[in-house]
């Protein structure tokens, strides 16, 4: 069976579709997957051992994205079943131009006028169970059980436990706590730990600050990963972490992907709904404030309060309250 599943376009989104994937795996046989997304997402979810072909969708640097998206259909042709895991119209388009009959996706006015199964799904629940009932939508049997997140890039293996500092968080600077502070745990559990700083291409900057701060409290086990890694790269590091402390990012999510203990800070988004995932080990430290969560990339406020009033203190507590 041949299923075209449009991914989200961040990495912790995807890695929270991932249980709705294998859901479609699972109760389909013979499945042949086909996944369309960005770059980032196809890299991290192309090893998907049913993963018949990967394209990454390019249809929004076209001059006309409706042209881009009908040639894009007439490529792919049709499928026995397309779910998007994306909201937008050229999503909707992109499905019902393969002609494919039974297309899922949340219910919108476009998704609505040009799909065959628009569930409207509650947003006041986790991200991977509005996942499912999108990719379930066709399913009548609704009793079906949830799986972990699941990543198929073979973690790292370290000579001694490690330790991951993710200071970054794509979507904006109100998701980050501070690199003195991250800085600061790192320090406190040197002896414990090797210590992995990752980041992204846009974080090498926040990375070297975490640097700096852990030469001047005399800490040398480190290694400074920002900018110098692919997605697989990323992913594989991540998995072979003992612990890792993070914000609220992709990054995040990948660690759940691989039960790697957490704590993950978080300030002005829905902890409910983009937690970890069934991760066993896992802590959230928040403070609840009148103003969170705003969902802005930047304090609106510019008080940033949701991250200033966390301390370094509260974040090892959290580490040792995991029992590692």
């Amino acid at each position: 069976m041949r299923i075209l599943v449009i991914l989200p376009n961040w990495l912790g989104d995807a890695v929270m579709a991932t249980p709705a994937i294998e859901l479609l795996a699972q109760h389909y046989k013979n499945v042949h997957f086909t996944f369309v997304g960005s770059y980032v997402t196809i890299e991290a979810l192309k090893h998907h051992p049913q993963c018949e072909k990967a394209i990454i969708d390019e249809t929004k640097k076209a001059s006309s994205r409706v042209l881009a998206t009908y040639h894009l259909a007439k490529e792919l042709g049709q499928f026995h079943l397309a779910v998007s895991f994306r909201d937008n119209i050229y999503s909707s388009i992109l499905l019902r131009l393969t002609q494919t009959v039974i297309c899922c996706a949340r219910r919108s006015w476009h998704s609505m006028l040009l799909l065959s199964h628009t569930p409207t799904i509650a947003t006041d629940q986790h991200l991977v169970k509005q996942y499912a009932q999108i990719a379930m939508a066709d399913i009548d049997n609704k009793n079906y059980e949830i799986p972990p997140l699941k990543l198929y890039i073979t973690p790292e293996k370290f000579n001694r436990p490690t330790l991951g500092i993710n200071a970054g968080a794509t979507y904006g600077s109100a998701k980050r706590w501070y690199p003195e502070r991250f800085a600061e745990v790192a320090a406190y559990f040197h002896d414990k730990y090797d210590i992995i700083i990752f980041g992204g291409p846009n974080e090498v900057e926040m990375a070297k600050e975490i640097e700096d701060n852990l030469q001047k409290l005399n800490v040398k086990n480190y290694t400074n990963l920002a900018g110098k890694t692919n997605i697989k790269e990323l992913c594989a590091n991540i998995g072979g972490c003992s612990l890792f402390i993070t914000n609220d990012s992709g990054p995040m999510h990948v660690a759940a992907a691989y039960q790697v203990p957490t704590v993950a800070i978080f300030g002005p988004t829905r902890y409910k709904e983009t937690s970890q995932w069934m991760n066993e080990k896992s802590k959230i430290v928040r403070h609840e404030m009148d103003c969170s969560p705003c969902m802005k990339r930047e304090c609106p406020l510019k008080h940033h309060e949701c991250m200033t009033t966390i301390t370094a203190p509260e974040v090892i507590e959290a580490v040792k309250e995991l029992g590692i």
